[in-house]
């Protein structure tokens, strides 16, 4: 079974964060999150070579920021590997 994944990354501006998403669904489904002021579409995700979808965003290093996937139709869900979940979020720390 394939699972959600965050994959990060040391750059100059901070941390590279690429959410990883299984390719099991052919919807759009975009990261929203304290990065983008939660505006849906801001950052889609792409398909990969692999099958899975991704998309990056750099974010602040030394910080934790909150971040939900949202699908079409007004779906929302969690990545079950954020590093903390507030029963509202996903959280990571770059």
């Amino acid at each position: 079974m394939e699972l959600f994944m965050l994959e990060r990354e040391s750059v100059k501006q901070g941390t590279k964060v690429t959410f990883v998403l299984p390719g099991t669904d052919p919807g759009a489904v975009s990261v929203v999150g304290d990065f983008n002021d939660w505006t849906p579409g801001a950052h889609p995700f792409r398909p990969r070579k692999d099958g899975s979808r991704a998309v990056a965003a750099v974010l602040p290093a030394g910080q934790t920021t909150a971040f939900r996937y949202l699908a079409e139709g007004g779906h929302w869900f969690d990545d079950e590997s954020a590093d903390h979940h507030d029963g509202q979020n996903g959280h990571i720390r770059t």
